[in-house]
């Protein structure tokens, strides 16, 4: 990779994630002992930042955190540095609570989470966009941001720069993110929610019709389908894994796809880039701070097509 890297700003909201791996998700109204319990950093849009970061990019962060003085921020803002993304566009919020979840990590890798996340975030302004997209090369934010992030990436646009959202719920086709965004990854479940139709390939048609951005969902190990600039639905292969965490796979997805942009290449690259980041991420837990370096995806994307990877991957 040559050059400079680029300056790729991330949208969204930090959350403080406590994992727990079960044999099974406990009942309702039962109990179940975990096997295994870590503390890590999450939410969409940091998990993304971590890739990104460690695959080569310069990783800035804008969005809402919790009060300085309540302890989850501060822990989230640690990791962070860890990583060497630039935290200084962080709004602080007070009186506010930074989100907490607790999840739920399978054999297979499958995760059940709840989570909270104080109703004051939503309320944030974020910094001047001057300032924010300064010799910026792409924006990625994530689809709940819709409350205060579209004024900026519509100035984005305006300027030329890629605006990837990362949807990880149904969206209302109303959502100015919608129009506001280059390029949509959605995951199979939400673009059919999002769509109101039960097929991944009609619903990107549909969406199409809605919003100038390039469409693609994912759909685990069916790999990405996505539409070319002429309509024609085409599809990205995903790398055979051996799962044992899902969690961030596809936050860790979007992060590669939108550096692989930010670095010139197109979007047929990108997929393949993400879907082999996405792969060794599945193979770690961690959440996003399972990521992989960028060696290692370079590695994997010249690995036969037949091999699979088990976790831990060794390259």
């Amino acid at each position: 990779m040559a050059g400079i890297a680029p300056r790729i700003l991330c949208i969204g909201i930090p959350v403080r994630d406590l994992t727990f791996r079960v044999e099974a998700v406990p009942a309702r109204g039962s109990k179940a002992n975990a096997t295994h319990l870590a503390e890590i950093c999450g939410g969409n849009a940091l998990n993304a930042a971590i890739a990104m970061a460690r695959l080569g990019g310069r990783v800035a962060f804008a969005g809402p955190m919790g009060d300085a003085r309540e302890t989850s921020s501060g822990f989230i803002l640690e990791r962070m540095a860890k990583e060497g993304i630039d935290t200084s566009h962080i709004v602080r919020m007070p009186d506010v609570t930074t989100p907490v979840s607790a999840i739920m990590i399978e054999p297979s890798g499958e995760r059940t989470l709840t989570i909270y996340r104080d109703p004051g975030l939503w309320s944030v302004e974020l910094p001047d966009a001057d300032v924010l997209l300064a010799d910026c090369r792409a924006i990625l934010v994530e689809s709940r941001c819709a409350a205060f992030a579209p004024p900026l990436c519509t100035e984005a646009r305006r300027r030329g720069i890629p605006v990837v959202v990362g949807v990880d719920r149904a969206m209302s086709l109303q959502d100015s993110l919608l129009t506001a965004a280059s390029h949509l990854l959605f995951a199979s479940e939400q673009v059919q929610e999002t769509a109101g139709i039960a097929d991944d390939g009609e619903a990107l048609r549909h969406l199409a019709n809605l919003t100038p951005a390039f469409l693609a969902a994912t759909r685990g190990p069916l790999g990405t389908i996505w539409l070319s600039e002429t309509g024609e639905l085409e599809e990205t292969p995903a790398f055979p894994v051996q799962a044992v965490d899902t969690l961030g796979a596809g936050d860790v997805f979007h992060g590669a796809f939108t550096l692989r942009l930010a670095e010139g290449e197109g979007v047929r690259e990108a997929l393949r880039f993400a879907a082999a980041a996405a792969a060794l991420k599945r193979t770690r837990h961690g959440g996003g701070l399972a990521a992989p370096q960028r060696i290692e995806v370079e590695q994997l994307l010249h690995m036969p097509p037949a091999a699979t990877l088990s976790g831990p991957a060794r390259l």
